[in-house]
């Protein structure tokens, strides 16, 4: 037994542990906080990942910011996470870029949250032209109306819907 735990404890001792290179999720973060202050904070960051989070009423120049000066021009999708015990949800943008290659890999994940009672966002249309459908599937499946998209109406579910959002936490399929 003493053979097998030197031999594992020397094999490890030999591994070499590699640090994930972070340097563009570093400095893309670093710009923004340097232009906008407190009104971005850090989520996280991991190779090819970041996620930053902003309020509301600051998304749309945020986001403007990104797509002008940092060459995230792409949102690959929207999506949303239904937090009843904190009483909001979360909108996820999820943006890359097709006009800077270095950025290829990188996903840059755009956070806010509202209230889940009285959900409003500003729409991300007139930055990205992507996000028409997905924020349109958020509203109809979470119930989070974008302000200034023009067609915050259903498309996936049937036209004669009368329960809430089904993805919200408290929905139930009848029957069951």
């Amino acid at each position: 037994m003493t053979d097998i735990n030197n031999d594992i404890n020397q094999t490890t001792s030999n591994l070499n542990i590699v640090e994930p290179d972070l340097k563009i999720e570093h400095s893309l973060y670093s710009q923004l906080s340097s232009e906008f202050k407190d009104k971005v904070r850090l989520v996280y960051t991991k190779p090819n990942r970041i996620k930053i989070s902003v309020e509301p009423e600051h998304i749309i120049e945020v986001a403007f910011f990104l797509k002008n000066q940092l060459g995230l021009d792409h949102a690959e999708s929207v999506g949303g996470t239904d937090y009843p015990d904190e009483n909001v949800i979360e909108v996820i943008y999820h943006l890359n870029s097709y006009s800077r290659e270095e950025l290829a890999p990188i996903i840059l994940a755009l956070s806010t949250k509202t209230d889940r009672n009285s959900s409003y966002l500003p729409s991300l249309l007139p930055v990205f032209k992507s996000v028409e459908y997905h924020e349109r599937e958020t509203y109809e499946m979470l119930g989070v109306y974008f302000q200034g998209h023009p067609r915050n109406e259903r498309f996936l579910l049937p036209e004669d819907w009368a329960d809430i959002p089904p993805l919200k936490k408290e929905f139930r399929i009848k029957g069951r």
